[in-house]
């Protein structure tokens, strides 16, 4: 029997599997609220972190969760290894301040060490327990995360004096930009080790849909081919709801295996201009639809993209993004059974 995982792979690698496979990404955003928690027992307690994340396997058995199992402080792992002053909250992720908008500062900074640094080795330590915790129930962890160098750039900077000095710093923005690129792959190869059959990763950057080509080629490309080729033989997973409709051409060459975007792209669109380079994962509005829409809407949402993109493979069916506060659980189950019940369109024979 082919597992939603099972299909999840062979559609990151751009085949076609018995059912298009149904992913969503859930984190501290969604989840406490979801289980109707504190925010912070929820970092700060393991075994209701776990509960919780083992339930959802109970309760969707036909999702795959991305990555899965995933021990995050919101945003705060990266900038917090950088200084970055962290604000915790009970009823959402923490919020972060920039540390200091000197470039010269950050152009000359060491990398993080994800073993010493911030939140980091926190995380890690609880990997170890979790991971240890599922291999005997018969589970595991198969994919980690990072966020990727720009938006890690934008908290510890600040988003306006890093988009500035693109333009009046760029040597400086570069060299920043190259450290954390540094510290990124030695973050996920921390996480990877903490885990024993890894799978796959998972990079978010919204970040980067702000910029033009120019200025990605310039200063992203170079960062995000060497993570993802860091990462060859997993699948690798790019997050970035941004519309950025200009950049899809030249993301589809970044070397990522699956890419979810925003729910403003028209998926059919995304596929005519990335080709059949990249699998597809979304496209379900998260908000006007997964939240605030009744199932039937969100069945209609999800079959609509399906019958657009889904044919040929490289399919994976989700929101335009991460899962929002708020989602209904009756929003996730119809899109599961959109999946199940979503039948090729029959096309008109050419005269």
């Amino acid at each position: 029997m082919t597992t939603p995982w099972q299909r999840f792979k062979q559609a990151a690698r751009l085949q076609e599997p018995d059912r298009v496979p149904v992913a969503f990404i859930v984190d501290s955003p969604w989840l406490p609220g979801y289980a109707g928690v504190h925010t912070l027992d929820f970092f700060l307690l393991p075994d209701l972190w776990l509960k919780i994340h083992k339930d959802l396997l109970d309760r969707f058995p036909e999702a795959v969760w991305i990555p899965g199992f995933w021990v995050e402080y919101g945003m705060a792992a990266e900038p917090s290894a950088f200084g970055a002053r962290v604000h915790f909250h009970e009823d959402r992720p923490p919020s972060i301040e920039p540390v200091t908008t000197d470039i010269a500062l950050w152009a000359d900074a060491p990398a993080a060490d994800p073993y010493e640094d911030g939140f980091m080795p926190l995380v890690l330590r609880l990997y170890k327990h979790a991971e240890e915790r599922l291999q005997a129930e018969g589970l595991g962890i198969n994919m980690v995360a990072a966020r990727g160098p720009m938006v890690t750039a934008g908290w510890i900077m600040g988003i306006s004096d890093l988009m500035t000095g693109l333009i009046t710093h760029p040597k400086e923005i570069s060299r920043f930009l190259d450290t954390l690129t540094t510290t990124i792959i030695r973050w996920l190869h921390a996480q990877l080790k903490q885990i024993r059959q890894p799978e796959g990763i998972m990079l978010l950057d919204d970040i980067v849909g702000m910029i033009s080509v120019n200025h990605y080629t310039e200063f992203v490309e170079p960062h995000l081919r060497r993570i993802f080729d860091e990462f060859e033989g997993l699948i690798r997973v790019y997050h970035n709801d941004t519309p950025c409709a200009h950049l899809y051409p030249a993301l589809a060459e970044a070397n990522f295996d699956v890419f979810n975007f925003s729910h403003k792209a028209d998926i059919a669109a995304v596929k005519a201009q990335m080709g059949h380079r990249v699998a597809l994962m979304g496209n379900v509005p998260p908000l006007e639809i997964a939240v605030r829409g009744t199932p039937q809407a969100v069945v209609e949402s999800a079959k609509a993209c399906l019958d657009k993109a889904a044919p040929g493979g490289g399919m994976i069916l989700s929101v335009g993004g991460g899962v929002s506060p708020d989602t209904p659980a009756a929003s996730l189950d119809a899109m599961l059974a959109a999946a199940q019940t979503w039948t090729a369109p029959v096309l008109a024979p050419v005269n």
